[in-house]
C-alpha cells in the first residue's frame, strides 16, 4: 500500500534501549491489515463520506460552538498515551485553555491512574523512584500483576539477566501462569482480586518476623505505627487471598535482599488499585527496599503514558503543578493567553464519568484523539450508546470501532510519521523522529489539534511547530517536581536521552528522592533538607550512605495502609466464573492495525482451564441449557439443540469448541483455548479485542477513577443460535 516499515532496529548508542528494539507492533507496522485513513470524512445520511479539510473543519467548528452555548463543559476531549509529548501538551491546552472543559481525559486513566495516585500518596509526586539502571543491581525481582516478558520485552531481558545471576531470583505474583511466571524461580497465584489481601499479608508477616528496616522507617517515613496497628493477621489475609501461608513466607523472605517490586495493570485496573499499589510501596518502605537497586516500580501500559501524565494538563498542570494552586493557574493562563476563569475548577471524573456525562449530563460533543474507547473502555455497549448520542470527532491513523460512530473523521499520522519527544516509565525524555514521509492527505496530531483550536478559538496556538511547543511546555515546568526546563531539542540531539527532573542544561536526576552521600552535583537526587520549602519540596532526611528528600509537608514518605473495598461483582450461582483481561504477545494497542476492519475483528479466543471447559460441556450435554449452573438460561441464547454432539474428539479434549461468554452487561462468542495456565473458574480474554469490553464492569477505583477491568462475573452458555447473536458491528441511532 506504500505505507509501513520494512525493518526496525534499535540505536546502540541510546542509553535506554542500548540497541534493543521491542517487537510488539512491528509486524502490524510492516504489513498492516487495518484500514488506513487518508482523507477527512463527514457523516451524511448515516454514512461516512470522504470530503475536504475545509468542509470537515466547518462541521467541527459549528458543532463545538453549538455545544458550548450553554456550558463550557459541553465538549469532552479524550487523549492518549500514544501521542508525543507535544501533541499531549497541545491537546491539554485546547481542552483546558480553549474549551475550558472538566470532561477531559487521556486514556492513561484506563491503565496508570492507580499507580499515579499511590505515588502521590506515598511520595508527594508522580514519579517512580527507580530507573532501568537499578535492574542489574537488584538481587530479587518481584513482578506483581504484570507480564513484562510479553508487554515489556526489552525491559524483561534485563530483569531476566539480573535474576539469572548467582544469589538472585525472580518471583511472579499472578493468578495466571503467565509467560513471565513460566521462567520465574517462584510463582504465587492469588485468587482474582486477592492482591491487596496478599500484599498486606506479606507486610504483616514481615513485621511479625522482624524484617522491618527500623532505621529507614524512623529517619525517612511517617505513619508506620498507624499502619502497623491496622495490619491483618497474615494467615487470615493469606486465606482471603487464596494462597497457602508458605507463599507469604516466601515473599517476605525475598525482601531481605535488595528488591525491585514491579507492578502493572493486574494491580492498577481494580477498584482496589490505588490501595494495592500503595501496599506494594508500603512493603518496599517498611523493609528498607528504597534506594539504588531496589524500590517500587510501576510498569506503564502505553509508549508515552508518562509523557501524557507530565504534559497533558489532565491530573495537574504541566510539570505536576497542583491543579488547585492559584499561582499555577495564573501562570498557565498567562502562558496560554486565556482568562484564568476559563480553566476548569477540577480535573474531571475520568473516562467512565465522561461517557455518563454524555448520556446524563452536559456533554454534547466529543473530540477523541488517537484512542479507541469502544474497544478499550469498560461496558462497551454503554460507551457505544454515549458515542451515538454525541457529535463525535475522531482523529486517528486507522479505521477503528470508534470511527464507526464518528460524525467527522480526521486522518492523522502514526508515531513513525511524527516529530517530537516521549517520556518512558523511568522518566527518560527521548526524541521521536519520523521514519517515513507523511502520506498525502494525512496530517500530524499536533497540526490537527492546533488547527481545530485556532478554528474554534481565534489564535489559541501561535504555532504547530513541535519544537516550539516543547519549549513552551518545558518553560512551564520550571521549578516544579517534574522540571524539564533544562531540556531542549538540541540537548536531546546531543545526549539522546535525559531523565527529569532536569532543571538546568547539565543536570538529570537518577534515583528519585535520594542523593548519594557526598554528591553535590544534583545529578542523582533532589535538592532540599528536613522541612518543606516555599515550593512545597520536602527537605532531606539522612539515612545510611545518602540523604532522602520527599516533596511532602514533612519531607518524609508516607505509609498508605489502605484496606480496600469489596470487589464490585463477585461470582454467584448465576455467574459462577471470573473474567480477567490481559495483553496478548502480539497485541498492539487496540489491535486496529492487525484486524482487517471493525466489522471483521477476527475470532475472540478465550483461554479457559480444561477442567472448566469439561464441566461446561458436561453441563451442556446433560441438560441442554449451557448455563453452567445458572438458574435461568439467558433470554438471548437458544438452548443447545437436541442433537448436539460432544465436541471433544476423544471424549476428553475439546476441539474447536465455541462458547458464549455472558456477563450482566453483554455477551461475546469465543473460540476456546483449553489452557491449564489459567486457573479453574477463570475466563481469560485479550484486552485488545473489541468484544472483550462488552462484558467488563464500569466500576472504578474511587481514588483514581481507574476502571475495574480485571475482574467481573461471567458464565458460559452454548452459542447454538448464531443467527440470534447480537451483531458485533455497532449500530448508530440515526442509521
Amino acid at each position: 500500500m506504500g505505507y509501513g516499515l520494512d525493518t526496525v532496529r534499535g540505536n546502540a548508542a541510546h542509553p535506554v534501549n542500548r540497541g534493543l528494539a521491542c517487537q510488539r507492533g512491528i509486524r502490524e507496522s510492516a504489513d498492516p491489515d487495518g484500514e488506513w485513513l487518508t482523507q477527512p470524512m463527514v457523516r451524511q445520511e448515516g454514512q461516512l463520506r470522504k470530503t475536504t479539510w475545509d468542509v470537515a473543519m466547518f462541521h467541527i467548528v459549528e458543532a463545538f460552538r453549538d455545544a458550548m452555548v450553554e456550558t463550557r463543559d459541553g465538549v469532552a476531549v479524550l487523549g492518549s498515551g500514544q501521542q508525543t509529548n507535544e501533541a499531549a501538551y497541545a491537546l491539554g491546552k485546547l481542552a483546558r485553555g480553549g474549551f475550558g472543559t472538566r470532561y477531559y481525559d487521556a486514556n492513561t486513566t484506563l491503565c496508570m491512574a492507580s499507580a499515579v495516585a499511590a505515588y502521590y500518596d506515598a511520595f508527594g509526586s508522580d514519579a517512580p523512584p527507580c530507573t532501568y539502571d537499578d535492574i542489574p543491581e537488584a538481587e530479587t525481582h518481584v513482578v506483581w500483576g504484570a507480564n513484562p516478558r510479553v508487554a515489556h520485552p526489552v525491559m524483561f531481558r534485563w530483569i531476566n539477566d539480573s535474576a539469572g545471576e548467582d544469589d538472585s531470583e525472580l518471583l511472579v505474583v499472578d493468578p495466571v501462569r503467565s509467560e513471565t511466571a513460566e521462567v520465574a524461580d517462584h510463582h504465587v497465584a492469588p485468587d482474582p482480586g486477592g492482591d491487596l489481601d496478599l500484599a498486606r499479608a506479606v507486610l504483616a508477616h514481615a513485621v511479625e518476623t522482624d524484617r522491618v528496616d527500623e532505621a529507614f522507617v524512623a529517619e525517612a517515613t511517617e505513619g508506620f505505627e498507624e499502619l502497623r496497628a491496622g495490619l491483618p493477621d497474615p494467615r487470615a489475609a493469606a486465606e482471603r487471598a487464596g494462597v497457602e501461608f508458605a507463599a507469604v513466607e516466601r515473599l517476605a523472605a525475598s525482601l531481605e535482599s535488595d528488591t525491585l517490586v514491579y507492578w502493572g495493570m493486574g494491580v492498577n485496573q481494580s477498584v482496589q488499585g490505588t490501595d494495592t499499589a500503595g501496599a506494594l510501596i508500603d512493603i518496599c518502605m517498611a523493609t528498607g527496599n528504597m534506594g539504588p537497586g531496589s524500590g517500587p516500580f510501576s510498569l506503564t501500559g502505553q509508549a508515552n503514558s508518562m509523557g501524557t501524565r507530565v504534559c497533558s494538563s489532565k491530573g495537574g498542570w504541566p510539570g505536576q503543578r497542583d491543579f488547585d494552586d492559584p499561582e499555577s493557574r495564573e501562570l498557565v493562563a498567562d502562558t496560554w493567553d486565556v482568562p484564568v476563569e476559563r480553566l476548569p475548577d477540577d480535573t474531571g471524573p475520568g473516562p467512565v464519568g465522561i461517557f455518563d456525562a454524555v448520556l446524563d449530563g452536559p456533554v454534547e460533543a466529543m473530540y477523541a484523539v488517537a484512542t479507541n474507547p469502544v474497544a478499550g473502555a469498560p461496558d462497551a455497549a454503554a460507551v457505544e450508546d454515549a458515542l451515538a448520542e454525541a457529535f463525535l470527532v475522531v482523529q486517528d491513523a486507522h479505521r477503528t470501532e470508534t470511527t464507526e460512530f464518528a460524525d467527522v473523521v480526521l486522518p492523522a499520522a502514526t508515531w513513525g510519521e511524527s516529530d517530537g519527544t516521549a517520556i518512558n516509565m523511568e522518566r527518560t525524555v527521548s526524541r521521536v523522529r519520523p521514519a517515513t514521509d507523511l502520506p498525502s492527505g494525512v496530517r500530524t496530531d499536533v497540526d490537527l489539534i492546533a488547527s481545530v483550536g485556532n478554528a474554534v478559538f481565534d489564535d489559541l496556538f501561535e504555532t504547530a511547530d513541535p519544537e516550539a511547543l516543547f519549549d513552551e511546555f518545558a518553560a512551564l515546568t520550571e521549578g516544579t517536581l517534574a522540571d524539564c526546563s533544562g531540556l531542549s531539542y538540541d540537548r536531546l540531539e546531543e545526549e539522546l536521552a535525559v531523565r527529569w527532573p532536569a532543571p538546568d542544561p547539565e543536570s538529570s536526576v537518577a534515583y528519585r528522592y535520594y542523593e548519594e552521600a557526598g554528591d553535590e552535583s544534583g545529578a542523582s537526587g533532589d535538592e532540599g533538607a528536613g522541612t518543606t520549602d516555599d515550593d512545597g519540596e520536602g527537605t532531606g532526611v539522612g539515612t545510611t550512605g545518602g540523604e532522602w528528600s520527599f516533596p511532602t509537608p514533612s519531607g518524609r514518605a508516607r505509609f498508605a495502609g489502605g484496606t480496600g473495598r469489596d470487589l464490585p461483582e463477585p461470582t454467584d450461582e448465576s455467574y459462577p466464573l471470573t473474567l480477567t483481561t490481559a495483553r496478548e504477545a502480539d497485541g498492539y494497542n487496540s489491535g486496529v492495525r492487525s484486524r482487517p476492519s471493525p466489522e471483521e475483528p477476527g475470532d475472540l479466543v478465550a483461554r479457559i482451564h480444561p477442567d472448566t471447559v469439561d464441566a461446561f460441556l458436561d453441563s451442556v450435554l446433560a441438560d441442554g441449557s449451557g448455563d453452567d449452573g445458572a438458574s435461568e438460561p439467558s433470554e438471548a441464547v437458544d438452548p443447545t439443540p437436541a442433537d448436539a454432539v460432544d465436541p471433544r474428539a476423544d471424549g476428553s479434549e475439546p476441539t474447536d469448541t465455541h462458547v458464549r461468554i455472558e456477563s450482566r452487561r453483554g455477551s461475546a462468542t469465543a473460540v476456546v483455548d483449553a489452557d491449564d495456565a489459567i486457573p479453574e473458574g477463570m475466563v481469560w480474554l485479550p484486552i485488545h479485542h473489541p468484544a472483550t469490553n462488552r462484558l467488563t464492569i464500569p466500576a472504578t477505583d474511587p481514588q483514581s477513577d481507574e476502571p475495574n477491568l480485571k475482574q467481573c462475573a461471567v458464565r458460559l452458555t452454548a452459542p447454538a443460535a448464531m443467527a440470534a447473536e447480537r451483531s458485533d458491528a455497532p449500530v448508530r441511532a440515526d442509521d
